[in-house]
């Protein structure tokens, strides 16, 4: 069925930007252990070590998201949502996904391009002496975040299609297919 098929091509995408995030979790915690002995055991301190840890921790989160959310891990009312059955839940998600996931999703992504590409045309960097060049980088994560976020809320809303269609069993969640 095609349906379920387009499902499974944006369940691999929103998978493939949650093994991205896993990886730049561990850049992060090497840069972390790195900063930490450069600081404690050689009194050196780096300001672009420093910002680089928030621009991985920014991109492990704003790319981790799209994987949360085809792995069913976002917020939800659990108290409530949790004694439905799987068709109700299934038009709950597609529900919210199309009113409030989507709109929000790309409002925040037409917004950010602009955000990154005025920073791109300024040549924005750090304000800090020795901080990082190109903040561009980092600011055009956002609105590609949120692009992502969208197509893997479309994943959601085929997900649920499928659930209250009949096309698929509701569970709460398939691993990766490797």
């Amino acid at each position: 069925m095609f349906l379920l098929r387009l499902e499974q091509v944006i369940n691999s995408f929103s998978d493939i930007l949650g093994k991205i995030s896993a990886v730049l979790f561990v850049l992060m915690l090497f840069n972390v252990f790195i900063d930490v002995v450069m600081r404690y055991v050689f009194n050196d301190v780096s300001i672009g070590m420093q910002e680089l840890e928030w621009h991985l921790y920014a991109s492990v989160f704003l790319l981790g998201v799209p994987y949360t959310l085809r792995a069913g891990g976002h917020v939800r009312v659990d108290l409530i949502y949790e004694r439905l059955s799987a068709k109700t839940k299934a038009l709950i998600d597609m529900i919210c996904t199309v009113i409030l996931l989507i709109p929000f999703c790309a409002l925040v992504a037409w917004y950010g391009v602009d955000f990154a590409r005025e920073s791109f045309e300024l040549g924005e960097m750090s304000g800090d002496p020795g901080g990082l060049p190109y903040r561009w980088i980092i600011k055009s994560v956002i609105p590609f975040a949120f692009f992502a976020m969208l197509i893997s809320g479309i994943g959601l809303f085929l997900k649920s299609l499928n659930i209250y269609l009949g096309y698929r069993q509701a569970d709460h969640y398939e691993p990766p297919q490797h």
